[in-house]
């Protein structure tokens, strides 16, 4: 640690002496301070205004020493330099007060009503003061034209046509927010840098769950830290990693993990960044990003949303011939991997559309890595409350594995959002610590909605919302691959009018039965609502919904269908997103229409009957519900036992303990033993030889 602080960078060295940078404000500062300065070099005190009667005493006390009219409306009169001495006028600045720079403006102003009356009102007046002829003062008369004023009332227009199109430019383009460029910083690059001066304080271990991510960036970044470990070994160091993954995986994380811990220049910006209203400017921000890129090579550039310019060509939806998006795509194709070098520059980009990516943006050279980051499993949410929980005052001997195991299907983003509601839902009853109950408050919060029990529900709805979710507890908690239930409440909660909860089995594959159940109890409210009350509703429309696409996808892209057959028409790769025909004739179509519909309408009977065996459990669970509200799944294990999975589990549990005690291995009688015995008998009394079973055949069971 002591080393690194020793370190400083170039820039910090010439901080002692900065250099003076030349910026377009001081054209405006100098200009202003150069007008304050005429005005007091060469202005003055305001000019006072006479009156008639003012000029008349003038004229008799001797004190006009000249008149000028000026334009035939507005007199000015000057003063001789006895009358300002005298006291008489104090309101006139004395003889040698102004500065010498200033030009002589006259004392008073007249404004003249009438041009013809005013010379002979003068003379009038010097007449009758006594002036002998040849001391009169004659007006002199003056023609001024304000050239200023003309032109600024030619210019005014155009100037503010000029500074409204500026305005508008330094705003389309970015500079209205301090971009010292304005419209010249357009095709400028709008990356974030940050460097060693830079403190970021996330690292590696604020990321929970993405072991394999995490040892992949890291590589990278210990490459960049100890370069000759790996290239001692001919090794290069990769150019490009993409981070793959559904939305709040925690890919952006990552990225600021790696600005956290690597010790190099990190730039960070967004695809859309790239993408402006005018032609060219994409390409030009790519260039000069990957300008300043080189120039603090060796460092790291992050693209986030890289599906945003990365989309593949030749598949705009607008259909333009000149597309800008594609010509930064093309630039940015270049600058990875083109004729040029760009050693020591480092892209990881992140993007939850990989599908409709450009390949020739996949390809190695220009992302080697693709670094998967999927949703956590059981042991990862667990990490990621763990990081998440940190700031969170809880209860003492609070469970962290109970509160992952309820909140399968999650994302690191989700659990961000449960730890704080639970914490907001904590406040709000003014408690001193976060409790297990919270929790569970904000998992039905975020997933269900806000409870709305003020909603007004009439008893007829009531009654059979109550039945509805009773058939899909029933039906759920009779079939064997169902999810188990975690509770029913007829509350209703955001959109919904009641709702079941589930523990859904985290699992990689799923079989064509655990589909059927699933779709089963799912029918199991519209077939509890046509048994109970001989008609339905339409709060089935999720139910059927769900059930639609999951028949269609078995159907279709599972292959699950015997009519059918081994085929899939699910394109993984994108490519037929703007495609216009089906990749399957119109009597394929009809084929799977009607295989979606049996498999549909067998579930819906399996449900039915279901329910008419267990119509004495089901009622009592629709009354309990209309009770109560919310029942859990100790209420249903106390009416129907326990689950029909839970029974296969114990009876295979119970049936491989009995094996165990019976020595049943040795037993030649079981099928299994015949199996394993019947090639050891037939090998006795044999030449050995080549044989087709290297040792006894092995017994996977796959439910253990």
């Amino acid at each position: 640690m002591a080393t690194e602080n020793n370190n400083t960078s170039p820039e910090k060295k010439n901080d002692k002496n900065p250099k003076i940078r030349f910026n377009s404000n001081w054209i405006f500062a100098i200009l202003a301070i150069s007008f304050i300065l005429f005005e007091v070099m060469l202005g003055g005190k305001s000019v006072k205004k006479a009156t008639t009667g003012m000029i008349k005493d003038m004229i008799t006390s001797h004190d006009i020493e000249k008149i000028i009219v000026v334009n035939k409306d507005q007199a000015e009169i000057y003063l001789n330099a006895d009358a300002i001495k005298s006291g008489r006028y104090p309101d006139v600045s004395k003889p040698g007060g102004n500065m010498g720079l200033q030009v002589p403006k006259p004392q008073y102003t007249y404004n003249i009503g009438d041009i013809a009356n005013f010379e002979p009102f003068i003379i009038e007046a010097q007449k009758g003061a006594g002036y002998a002829e040849k001391d009169f003062i004659y007006p002199e008369y003056e023609t001024r034209k304000n050239y200023l004023g003309d032109i600024l009332s030619w210019l005014i227009l155009p100037i503010i046509l000029v500074v409204f199109w500026i305005f508008m430019m330094r705003r389309m383009a970015g500079g209205g927010a301090g971009n010292a460029g304005g419209i010249f910083s357009v095709g400028k690059s709008k990356a974030q840098i940050f460097d060693k001066d830079t403190n970021v304080k996330l690292n590696f271990n604020d990321v929970a769950g993405l072991e394999e991510a995490k040892t992949e960036v890291m590589e990278i970044v210990d490459f960049l830290k100890n370069p000759k470990k790996y290239t001692t070994l001919g090794g290069k160091i990769p150019k490009g990693a993409l981070l793959i993954g559904p939305p709040g995986t925690g890919k952006t994380l990552l990225a600021k993990a790696v600005a956290g811990e690597a010790n190099v220049p990190f730039f960070s910006l967004s695809g859309s960044d790239f993408v402006e209203m005018f032609v060219g400017v994409g390409a030009s921000r790519v260039r000069d990003l990957f300008k300043q890129a080189k120039e603090k090579a060796p460092c790291i550039v992050f693209i986030d949303e890289i599906d945003a310019v990365g989309r593949a060509r030749g598949r705009n939806v607008n259909f333009g011939s000149n597309d800008e998006r594609e010509n930064t795509l093309n630039q940015l194709l270049t600058e990875m991997d083109g004729f040029g070098t760009n050693s020591g520059v480092i892209i990881l980009a992140a993007t939850n559309r990989a599908d409709i990516l450009d390949r020739a943006l996949l390809r190695a050279g220009r992302f080697d890595r693709q670094i998967h980051v999927e949703l956590p499993d059981l042991t990862e949410r667990e990490a990621i409350f763990k990081v998440h929980l940190r700031p969170i005052k809880l209860e003492k001997d609070f469970d962290v594995t109970f509160l992952a195991k309820q909140t399968p299907g999650f994302s690191g983003a989700d659990i961000a959002n449960v730890c704080n509601e639970a914490a907001l839902i904590a406040a709000r009853k003014n408690k001193n610590v976060v409790e297990k109950q919270d929790f569970l408050d904000a998992v039905d919060r975020i997933v269900g909605g806000l409870e709305r029990k003020n909603k007004i529900i009439s008893l007829g709805e009531k009654k059979t919302i109550a039945y509805h979710e009773a058939g899909h507890a029933t039906v759920s908690w009779l079939l064997e691959y169902a999810s188990p239930l975690v509770k029913v409440t007829i509350i209703p909660r955001g959109r919904a009018l009641g709702a079941a909860w589930y523990l859904p089995e985290e699992r990689q594959i799923t079989t064509r039965e655990q589909l059927l159940d699933e779709m089963a109890y799912a029918l199991g409210g519209r077939a509890s609502e046509e048994l109970v009350f001989g008609k339905i509703s339409t709060g089935a429309l999720s139910d059927l919904e769900k059930i639609t696409k999951q028949a269609y996808a078995m159907v279709s892209f599972f292959g699950m269908s015997d009519k059918v057959g081994n085929v899939s028409f699910y394109d993984s790769s994108g490519q037929s997103d703007y495609g216009f025909t089906k990749p399957y004739s119109e009597k394929t179509a009809e084929i799977i229409d009607n295989e979606v519909k049996q498999v549909i309408d067998e579930s819906y009977i399996r449900a039915k009957e279901l329910l008419k065996a267990n119509m004495k459990g089901l009622v009592e669970l629709a009354e309990l519900l209309l009770e109560k509200e919310v029942i859990f799944s100790e209420d249903l294990e106390r009416i129907f036992g326990k689950r029909k999975a839970d029974q296969v589990k114990e009876a295979k549990e119970a049936e491989e303990a009995l094996s165990k005690e019976a020595g049943i291995k040795k037993n030649t009688e079981s099928p299994v033993a015949e199996a394993e015995a019947a090639p050891k008998k037939a090998r006795k009394g044999k030449t050995p030889g080549p044989e087709t079973d290297s040792g006894d055949p092995g017994i996977i069971d796959f439910n253990k």
